[in-house]
């Protein structure tokens, strides 16, 4: 039973809930999904996600409904990621079906923790896959390990659905051209930890991070998608090697054209950033972080309102809210009800 939570004040952070699920591959398959309540696990010293990186992970949410129902937001499009994940860093690809399995398992196991409807939060799920034999020598593991636990959580940002100011790293990059900053990759975050927290020193809460090779286009944010609505209303995001596939982003691309909008991925120079009225960060955690200003040295490029979202990202993030709560009429089959 989940204690007396203060629903509408949670922030982004862990919380222990009942347990979380682990599934564990060993002689060429993958075993049955076992339910751990302790949130340690023992582990040889010489695994190769210590030594060699082979680590990747996840982000999801469910949510409960307004009709009560609980219902999780395209997890099968997280299942196909991770394992794009997961051949990159010649790590063993999951089953779908194992993977959907484990996400609903731990959400059934941990319903007390689901926040309710009307609160605003909602259960993060953070699926995990490691690998777990041990390796001296540079060499892909036999053995790995696919957990996933969950939490409930509030907004990513305290300030909630509100305009931040962004920072361009000149001196980090996130990712190296033909590298692995278009999957998961756990390490991704160790590497871009450095700049987004020195951008968060001088008072900028999101770092927007260039292409490494030129420092010309737009690549990404430091932890999500970058998205811009021009003055003759086109959603433009960047189509890059090296940005990882947001499943947020693609969701908004199919809401931007069912609202009517040209939807347009390609290269964006840097120098393009005059002809946006809106700018956005999109990804699980935060859905959409309004961008008011992004500053590159003596430069400052300003969209819109620096107290309030534009009217087309405050349109998008309603309608993406009102679909994962079941408040909008959920017409490609975005929601997975949990049985």
């Amino acid at each position: 039973m989940a204690p007396n939570i203060d629903w509408k004040n949670l922030g982004f952070t862990y919380m222990q809930t009942e347990c979380y699920v682990r599934a564990d591959f060993k002689n060429g398959t993958w075993g049955k999904l076992q339910v751990c309540k302790e949130p340690y696990m023992q582990m040889h010293i010489a695994a190769t996600c210590f030594h060699y990186g082979q680590a990747c992970f996840e982000g999801l949410k469910a949510f409960t409904q307004k009709d009560g129902s609980v219902a999780v937001f395209r997890p099968e499009q997280n299942a196909r990621r991770m394992n794009d994940t997961a051949k990159r860093l010649m790590m063993q690809t999951i089953p779908e079906e194992l993977f959907l399995e484990a996400v609903n398992t731990v959400i059934m196991l941990n319903k007390d923790w689901v926040p309710p409807y009307g609160t605003g939060a909602s259960l993060y799920l953070r699926p995990l896959l490691i690998g777990s034999s041990a390796h001296v020598g540079v060499h892909p593991s036999e053995e790995y390990i696919l957990l996933v636990l969950c939490m409930p959580v509030g907004p990513y940002y305290k300030n909630g659905f509100f305009p931040v100011k962004a920072l361009v790293q000149e001196n980090y990059d996130r990712a190296a051209p033909k590298g692995v900053g278009n999957v998961k990759a756990a390490g991704n975050y160790a590497a871009g930890m450095m700049g987004d927290f020195d951008g968060k020193k001088k008072g900028y809460p999101i770092s927007l991070y260039l292409d490494s090779a030129t420092h010309t286009c737009i690549d990404e944010f430091g932890t999500s998608n970058f998205f811009g609505i021009t003055k003759d209303n086109h959603y433009v995001t960047p189509d890059s090697t090296s940005i990882l596939p947001s499943i947020t982003n693609s969701s908004l691309q199919i809401l931007a054209k069912d609202f009517g909008m040209v939807v347009e991925k390609r290269a964006i120079p840097f120098t393009e950033l005059t002809q946006f009225t809106e700018v956005g960060a999109c990804g699980t955690a935060a859905v959409i972080t309004p961008v008011y200003s992004i500053t590159r040295g003596d430069s400052v490029f300003r969209f819109g309102k620096e107290n309030e979202a534009g009217p087309n990202l405050t349109r998008f993030f309603k309608q993406i809210q009102g679909i994962q709560y079941g408040e909008i009429e959920d017409k490609h089959g975005w929601m997975v009800k949990v049985k």
